[in-house]
């Protein structure tokens, strides 16, 4: 396993990077002292996204959902405060 210089990885730390990322990992060294050891995550895999309806039957929607407060939504256009 390759070791660099802190100053070294500064400067070349985006290809070092890619390196990691497609499995060479790297160690990062402190006046010659090993730090840190850089190597790639593994990704979880992408989640499904959740379809429409996903709470069906869960939930219970009013039937006077779509007019519900209307009367107090009315008043506050209506008279002056």
């Amino acid at each position: 396993m390759q070791s660099y210089n802190i100053h070294e990885a500064k400067t070349q730390l985006s290809r070092l990077v890619e390196q990691a990322a497609h499995g060479e990992p790297f160690i990062i060294a402190k006046a010659g002292r090993p730090m840190v050891k850089v190597v790639a995550i593994e990704a979880s895999a992408p989640r499904a996204p959740q379809r429409f309806g996903f709470m069906a039957g869960r939930i219970a929607v009013p039937d006077d959902f779509n007019t519900m407060g209307s009367d107090v939504i009315l008043d506050l256009f209506e008279h002056e405060g």
